[in-house]
């Protein structure tokens, strides 16, 4: 299979129809995905999918192609620093993707919907929570998979030079095709318990070519880096408190990222906050069993 153009994301992908745009956002442009026919002024339910670190929203393919097919409206974006947004030689303080979340919902206008759901993973969930916080009512209801929120008020801070940051800054950057990318990470932990169709979005949005014609990571092992090192120093935890909207907690039987010990005294932080186990699921669960994470959004959501 020869080199993919960056024009396939506006077009047919695994059977999940997606349009790409770019739009700025106070001085950073961000890149949101429009799945299938999804209107903000139809009366489909909106859902914004919101992704996890060094990941982007095309990743959620798998999942927007199913929650469309039950009927609702599907958008998704990709943070700053991630995918086709850009990636500004910052920190990256997890308030700014809390800032990202509510440009994206200005930009679609999803913001006059009363019935906007907003679905995330890890630091997606994070950000959906620091959003809603911020201005409260954006979200009728949050469905949070393993939100990175570590307890304490105030939050524990920075952690410099983490497992995961120095993961990310060691982990192969370019590749000489797209499919030589798939089978490296098919054959390496975490990506390896991804679902095809999940881990072959993750690739196709994931990389970019270059001149030399190699492909890249367009989220750099660095930004990743310091996206870790900043985890634990957002005041999500203390923002709990404020959510005024219905918000399920999610944590897979089998993490090693955030276990039902972890995740479920968030739940009971939040006001109308609920916890699930998903069973047989680790922390990358949203993209290792995608039927299963749909059908329990479209359970939480109504169909």
């Amino acid at each position: 299979m020869g080199p993919r153009p960056e024009a396939l994301l506006d077009g047919v992908l695994e059977s999940a129809t997606v349009h790409t745009e770019r739009f700025d956002a106070g001085g950073v442009s961000l890149a949101v995905h429009t799945w299938g026919d999804a209107d903000p002024d139809a009366d489909a339910r909106p859902v914004l999918l919101s992704h996890c670190t060094g990941f982007h929203g095309v990743a959620w393919r798998p999942v927007a192609r199913l929650l469309g097919e039950a009927g609702f409206a599907v958008w998704s974006f990709d943070f700053r620093g991630h995918g086709d947004s850009d990636v500004p030689d910052i920190e990256y303080d997890w308030l700014l993707f809390g800032d990202d979340v509510l440009a994206v919902v200005d930009h679609l206008g999803l913001g006059l919907r009363p019935d906007l759901a907003g679905v995330g993973h890890s630091k997606g969930a994070a950000a959906l929570v620091l959003a809603e916080a911020s201005r409260p009512g954006t979200f009728e209801r949050l469905w949070l998979y393993e939100p990175v929120i570590f307890p304490g008020d105030p939050p524990p801070g920075p952690s410099p030079g983490n497992t995961l940051a120095e993961g990310a800054r060691r982990r192969r950057s370019t590749f000489g095709s797209l499919d030589e990318a798939f089978e490296n990470f098919a054959a390496k932990s975490p990506f390896n318990v991804l679902a095809p169709e999940a881990l072959r979005a993750y690739v196709d949005h994931g990389l970019r070519q270059r001149d030399d014609g190699q492909w890249e990571l367009k989220c750099p092992g660095e930004i990743e880096a310091r996206m870790y090192e900043m985890g634990s120093a957002h005041e999500g935890y203390r923002r709990l408190s404020d959510l005024a909207c219905p918000a399920m907690f999610v944590s897979g039987a089998d993490t090693n990222a955030m276990p039902a010990a972890f995740c479920q005294p968030l739940s009971e932080r939040a006001p109308q906050g609920e916890f699930q186990l998903a069973p047989g699921l680790g922390h990358f669960g949203p993209m290792q069993d995608p039927d299963a994470i749909a059908a329990a959004v479209v359970e939480f959501l109504g169909a």
